[in-house]
């Protein structure tokens, strides 16, 4: 039996060495174009900012190494040009050799990933624009920063990488720009707490440009000269194009294979495409998404190692594993800050116009009275029918990535508010509280779930004021610090002496810092017989950050 395997690093290479675990028999072929097949693309951000210092830390196994131990023919620097599923056959030019041969393959396994988006503006493809996807991008950009003692930086696009480059090339003292089309950083996420993330950014000193594109590129004596489409025009000595990918799919599709509605090689739930003999994982499928029920890419390294195992076992025990799909958990540093995501956005469920409810909740990342707790931001959305988790989000600066995994896999075991509620955490005081941050964002959203009270967004406030009575619970300091225009502040302490202070035939919008306290003041009224009584989600502080970053 011969099985091969186009393309390495993640999905290619633990399809590889799983089927070697699986058949020793076997004849196993890799064909990578590029010279490396296993090396952690994730950290590639990160050796350019010397974070990590030595570059072999990149390798996780060298072409020799990998073929050495999992007796695997590894064919680097050899690109597969033509699949003939009739045949069964592959053509493959030998990039060193300059020459072409063809094998035939008993299994085939697709794996060749995404290629960064390079839209064709004008000047695009002048010396000292870079995109960076491989080891090979990688080098080009360390050389070009260090001969060149590059002081300022343009990076184009605010995605994952793109902020990891902003953090990383900031690191060496090289000034950044970032330019987004999107009206928001990180479009995966809900823009509340995108907020978030861009407030602390341009405290750090990143220049944010959001919701302009470039238009075009040309060369200056101070450098590379962007026009941007607002009419505005930037320069500096070096500019990273992060505008996205998009899944490489030449070879499925020449060869016949059917893509799916995003474009993404097609593949059943064990990973089989349209042929019975070929199958395909990591960046260039597309699967159905567990939560929405629609067909979607992913292009993270952990959903593509774990597809590569499932292709494995499906290809040697004749499709035995179903792969579930991914819920696309990702998290990001952003300096000190962390921002996490998992399950699917709010504004990805209005547009699957899936019924949703959205609460958030600010609490420590451990025990209040222990040093050094750090507040965290926690966006949760949940079906209002069944209080099944749909998504949710985090920004903060301390345990972020356990709270993340841990909703992710209530997302993923389609577990509900109830659930969260009732999640049981390791607890001592340096690590958390006896309330986790996950529990009290469940006992929120189980509160809403209940109707024990009602939430007014940050965005409907404008629009609600009039005719309304906007009441701030907090303290006399706090209101006078900064406040939503128009609203009357009686501390939540002094409410029941000074309630005959408050229309009974008004609608009543209740706001504190953070929503606590105006949560207990919206019990109070409601128990007073105060009818239409609304709490602002996330409380003062998030309408703040979002009014300022809208």
């Amino acid at each position: 039996m011969r099985y091969v395997i186009v393309g390495g690093v993640a999905g290619g290479a633990s399809t590889a060495a799983r089927l070697r675990r699986l058949d020793e028999n076997a004849e196993i072929i890799l064909v990578e174009k590029g010279p490396y097949i296993s090396y952690a693309n994730c950290g590639l951000p990160y050796y350019i900012g010397d974070v990590i210092h030595q570059r072999d830390e990149l390798f996780v196994q060298t072409p020799a190494s990998f073929g050495g131990r999992f007796n695997i023919d590894v064919r680097v620097m050899n690109e597969v040009t033509d699949i003939d599923p009739i045949k069964k056959q592959l053509e493959i030019k030998d990039l060193n050799l300059n020459s072409t041969y063809n094998i035939n393959y008993d299994k085939l396994v697709l794996s060749p990933g995404a290629e960064p988006i390079r839209p064709p503006l004008p000047g695009i493809d002048l010396p000292g624009i870079f995109t960076l996807r491989n080891v090979s991008d990688t080098d080009r950009i360390k050389s070009f920063v260090t001969d060149n003692k590059i002081r300022s930086v343009v990076i184009v696009g605010a995605g994952f990488i793109g902020l990891e480059m902003a953090e990383n090339l900031h690191r060496l003292g090289i000034a950044v720009i970032i330019v987004e089309l999107g009206k928001q950083i990180l479009a995966p996420v809900d823009f509340p707490i995108a907020a978030i993330a861009q407030q602390y950014l341009r405290s750090k000193g990143i220049d944010l440009r959001l919701g302009i594109s470039a238009q075009s590129f040309e060369l200056i004596p101070e450098g590379i000269q962007l026009n941007l489409s607002d009419g505005t025009k930037i320069s500096a000595d070096m500019v990273l194009l992060s505008i996205g990918v998009r899944p490489d799919t030449k070879l499925a599709s020449n060869a016949g294979l059917k893509l799916g509605p995003s474009k993404g090689i097609w593949v059943n739930e064990f990973l089989q495409t349209s042929d019975e003999n070929i199958y395909a994982v990591g960046d260039a499928i597309e699967f159905t998404n567990p939560v929405t029920g629609n067909s979607m890419s992913s292009y993270l390294a952990g959903p593509a190692n774990k597809q590569g195992r499932i292709c494995a076992d499906n290809i040697v025990g004749s499709n035995i594993r179903s792969y579930k799909g991914s819920i696309n958990t990702a998290i990001v540093q952003l300096f000190d800050m962390t921002l996490a995501t998992t399950g699917t956005a709010v504004k990805h469920l209005s547009a699957a116009n899936i019924p949703y409810e959205v609460v958030y909740t600010k609490s420590g990342s451990h025990a209040s009275y222990y040093p050094d707790s750090k507040q965290m931001t926690i966006q949760l959305a949940f079906s209002p029918n069944t209080g099944r988790l749909l998504g949710a989000q985090i920004a903060g600066f301390d345990g972020v990535d356990k709270r993340i995994d841990l909703l992710s896999l209530l997302i993923q075991k389609k577990g509900t508010i109830s659930d969260l509620t009732e999640l049981e955490h390791a607890y001592a005081p340096p690590y958390s509280s006896a309330k986790d941050p996950v529990n009290m964002a469940g006992f929120v959203a189980e509160n809403l779930l209940h109707n024990k009270v009602k939430f007014i967004q940050w965005n409907e406030v404008a629009a609600k004021t009039p005719g309304s009575f906007l009441l701030d619970v907090r303290k006399p300091e706090e209101h006078a610090l900064s406040s939503i225009p128009g609203a009357v502040n009686i501390p939540v302490d002094e409410l029941r002496g000074r309630i005959n202070e408050l229309p009974i035939d008004k609608p009543i919008i209740i706001y504190c810092e953070i929503g606590l306290r105006g949560y207990l003041a919206h019990r109070m009224l409601k128990q007073k017989g105060f009818k239409e009584v609304v709490n602002l989600a996330g409380g003062h502080a998030l309408w703040k950050v979002c009014i300022e970053e809208g």
